[in-house]
Formats: structure tokens, sequence, C-alpha cells
């Protein structure tokens, strides 16, 4: 039987709501019931119902839908917040507390109390606070996991990672509003660029390596002189394992597209994945040659191969990235165990190492505690 979702911004022109409604119905496990998709109600209104809403589940804002659905028989089973930062607490936080399961995008929240306070909310009504760090849940970026917990490149030494793009280095582009609000305290938070993608590349390393930051050092810029916060970052980092780890996230980096990519340095190997071919992992051996991991073939790990949906060869996008997460969300509110779906404690760790940024990067690279408080 399909579970019903609802989705809260993500409307019309949004750039992260395609990926959202193609994850959640790619395998058949959601209808999209509900949603409150534009700050314009009856654009919003308007459009829900051409995705196939029915009228009286289109509305005009959350708080509408949260009242709506709150009181029926049919209420949706997941909502997913697709909303500006700024909002993300509040929405995701009334939503917890009425019951519901809740898919958040990225930042979870815009501080480290936030953070704690909905990680303390889904711990009390026992309801999923997912994360959306879909990168996560490539199949090759399981594979890589999978490897690292089986040692098969030892002891991990080293983590070097960036997200880097060029689409925001246009200087007479930086007023539009697609572009400022990233750039913009009031809607974005304390941070612009590493708020926005760095945060993926720092989760990633805890991803694969199953080890957390316990430090850093940052160095940001803002290279164009009307933005408040920054556009380019540098971040070193140390785990509590050990691992020594380099970060550098910028999205003014003309001819770099998406450039998304990690390594993982260890005692007996190294591998790499790169967004922009997902579908392989290089993997070479101490004292070997390289050799490329082909998403599809024989000998992968279950997790590689349970989330691979289409021939070797064939390339696997974004869009079924997100659909893994909706795959796992699926099965976990029918009772089921998924071990690798991000949650409230990854979105918590992931604003105290953004604030953490921040205050280095104030004091000169000064070293700071990267964990929120109550995880220390």
């Amino acid at each position: 039987m399909k579970l019903n979702w609802g989705m809260i911004g993500g409307g019309e022109g949004s750039q992260i709501g395609p990926a959202h409604r193609l994850g959640a119905q790619a395998d058949g496990n959601f209808t999209l019931a509900a949603g409150a998709l534009d700050v314009d109600a009856a654009r919003g209104k308007a459009y829900a119902q051409r995705l196939g809403v029915a009228a009286d589940r289109a509305y005009g804002n959350w708080q509408e839908m949260l009242d709506g659905e709150r009181s029926r028989d049919d209420k949706v089973d997941l909502v997913t917040v697709a909303t500006p930062n700024s909002t993300h607490f509040e929405i995701t936080k009334a939503f917890l507390e009425a019951g519901f399961h809740v898919l958040c995008e990225k930042p979870m929240t815009m501080t480290v109390e936030e953070g704690e306070e909905i990680l303390k909310v889904a711990r009390k009504t026992g309801k999923i606070c997912a994360v959306n760090y879909c990168y996560s849940a490539y199949p090759m970026v399981r594979e890589m996991r999978e490897m690292v917990r089986k040692g098969e490149i030892g002891k991990v030494r080293l983590v070097v990672t960036n997200f880097s793009h060029g689409h925001h280095g246009d200087a007479a582009q930086a007023d539009n509003p697609r572009v400022r609000w990233r750039y913009d305290p009031a809607m974005a938070g304390v941070s612009g660029q590493f708020a926005d993608c760095g945060i993926h590349a720092l989760h990633m390393a805890s991803f694969i390596t199953g080890d957390q930051v316990r430090e850093l050092s940052a160095d940001f810029a803002s290279t164009i002189p009307s933005r408040v916060l920054e556009d380019d970052a540098m971040v070193n980092f140390r785990m509590e394992g050990g691992t020594v780890g380099r970060l550098w996230s910028s999205s003014v980096a003309i001819g770099r597209q998406h450039g998304f990519d990690i390594q993982v340095f260890g005692e007996t190997g190294g591998l790499r994945w790169a967004s922009e071919q997902p579908n392989q992992v290089y993997y070479t051996p101490l004292n070997g040659r390289t050799q490329i991991m082909e998403k599809g073939e024989a000998g992968l790990s279950d997790e590689a191969g349970r989330l691979s949906r289409v021939a070797i060869a064939h390339p696997e996008g974004f869009p079924l990235a997100v659909a893994n997460i909706y795959l796992d969300l699926a099965a976990v509110i029918r009772g089921e165990s998924r071990d690798g779906l991000p949650g409230a404690e990854d979105g918590l760790r992931s604003m105290a190492a953004v604030h953490a940024c921040v205050e280095s990067a104030k004091g000169r690279g000064t070293w700071v505690d990267a964990r929120p408080p109550m995880l220390r």
C-alpha cells in the first residue's frame, strides 16, 4: 500500500522540488497527497492541483497544511520541508510535535540550539527526522563505506573533499534573487557557501569513515564585495578517531560545474568518488595498480547492489540518489531497519560545524571544537 506524502516548498521553478517529486515517487512507495508549495498561496495551490493534489489538500501555507492534515484519517505519512533555510526549524518542529515523520532539506536549522531542540523533539516523539544528505545514498558511496568498514584500506589517515562550482561567479548576477538569498544572513543564516554545499562534503567524510569531526580551522572569503556571507571556504578538520581532513567549498570557481568529490586515504589503500562520475569508484591498494570499480558489477556489497536501479554502464543520477533516501524512509516508516539514513543528529552536527567554522574564520583560523554541546 502506498504511503501518503506531503511537500512544503519546492514549487514551480524550484531547483530542488523536481528531484524530490521524482525521488519520492520513483519506487511507487509514495503518493503526493498534500502540498503547500509556494510562498504565493494562489500559485502554490494551482501548481499542487496540476500535480494531481486534490483541491482540499492544496494548501496556501504550511500552517494550513498542518491544521488540515492532522485531523484526517488519511493524513500524510511523511512531510518534506524544502523551504528557505530560515524556516526549516519552525516547520520541522511543528510537524514532528504533531506526530508526522519529516524529511528536511539541509541545513536542518540555522543555529546549534535549534538543532539540539529538533533532535530532542525527534527522540521524544519517536518520529523520523531525516535530512536530505542525498549524496550519501549513491550506490558507489555506499560501496566505499562498506570497504572502509571491512578494513579494505586499513585505518583511515586522511580525507580530502571538496564541493566547488562557479555558478555564482558572475558579479553582475549577485543581485539575482535566486542567488542573493544564499549570501543574505536573514535568509541563509551565519554562513553562505559552506552551509549550502560544504556541509555535504563534511557529512560525506563522516559517513564514509564512520567517524565524527572533533575540531576544525576555517578560512572564509567573500570574493564578491556585495556579499555579506562567504562564497569560498577552506576548512581543515580532525576527527575523533585521529583522521585528518581537508575541505574546500566555493561558488566562484568558474569552470567547475558541480565539483563534489571525496578521496579517502588509509594505511593500505585509497578510494576516490566524484559526483560527476557517480557510477565509479577508483580504488588503489598499497603498492598496487588503480582499479575502476563500476556500479552494477559483480562482487560489490549488498548495500551497493540494493540501491542500484539500472544495469551496469547506465548512469544513475541525482534524482535517483534522492529516491534512495525515500526508499529507505518508506522502509523505516513501515517498521523495517535501514542503515545509513541521515537523521537529526547528522543535521545537528552539520550546524555545529557551520558555527564552528564561522567562529574559526573570524579568529583567523583558530582551532574550534566542532561538536554540538549535547554530543560532547
